[in-house]
């Protein structure tokens, strides 16, 4: 009887944190590194190579990753953030062409934060005032995090605000808080891999949903498992809520 062949992974970003971090994990999943990639390189013929792409490079790549992937009927896990909102718009269209997850974060206790978070913002009515703090390693160039900006996006949908309601740190008079907005708050310092902290602040008490990482291992664990996963998809959008069953 044979054995079920090997994932062959094409890494794209394989020289920043996290792409050092899913090569090393890729070794114990049993996972094939197939091309290593970083911006610069020959793409196409790396992404030839694998069963699937993982992408952690930078934003400023996504839309010639996604062109190469869709090219090749590849399927793609993106984890880049930092894009603005209307070219993510853009590329989520291209990207659904061929199976796709993209997410702001892999690990499977952040997708249960946003779980957690989805059901606290239905049943916390306006009274409860919302607020959303991260925490990240002095290096971090985007902000807020993709993390942040996903538990923001669900704390939306569930009070039906736009994105006029964020509230980006405060400063000087600001008046009274307003029962509409909600605060986002990044720190940056030292080699903080990543905390996040959403709160609901009523009179009388306030409820918090933290998740802190120490160890990048368990977001690449969570990226080559949403490969495995993306590979036996039909084309379209998911993220790793879809991967872990959570919706």
């Amino acid at each position: 009887m044979n054995a079920t062949p090997k994932l062959r992974i094409t890494l794209i970003g394989a020289r920043g944190r996290m792409g050092q971090a899913i090569a090393a994990a890729a070794k114990d999943a049993g996972v094939i590194v197939a091309a290593a990639l970083n911006t610069g390189d020959n793409l196409a013929a790396g992404i030839a190579l694998g069963d699937a792409v993982i992408d952690f490079s930078s934003h400023a790549a996504t839309t010639e990753v996604i062109r190469l992937a869709v090219n090749a009927r590849k399927p793609l896990v993106i984890g880049t953030t930092g894009h603005p909102a209307a070219d993510k718009k853009r590329l989520l269209t291209k990207a659904a062409k061929i199976p796709c997850v993209w997410s702001g974060n892999y690990s499977v206790g952040v997708n249960l934060l946003f779980a957690l978070t989805r059901r606290a913002a239905a049943v916390l009515g306006s009274d409860y005032d919302a607020e959303v703090i991260e925490m990240h390693h002095r290096f971090k160039k985007d902000a807020p995090s993709g993390t942040a900006a996903r538990l923001l996006e669900i704390i939306l949908t569930e009070r039906k605000l736009t994105a006029a309601a964020l509230r980006h740190g405060r400063s000087g008079i600001t008046g009274g808080r307003t029962a509409t907005e909600v605060g986002v708050h990044a720190l940056r310092g030292g080699d903080v891999v990543g905390d996040h902290t959403v709160m609901f602040a009523a009179l009388g008490e306030r409820l918090e949903l933290t998740h802190k990482a120490s160890d990048r291992a368990i977001f690449a664990r969570g990226a080559l498992r949403a490969a495995r996963w993306v590979v036996a998809q039909k084309p379209g959008l998911y993220d790793m809520q879809d991967v872990l069953g959570l919706k």
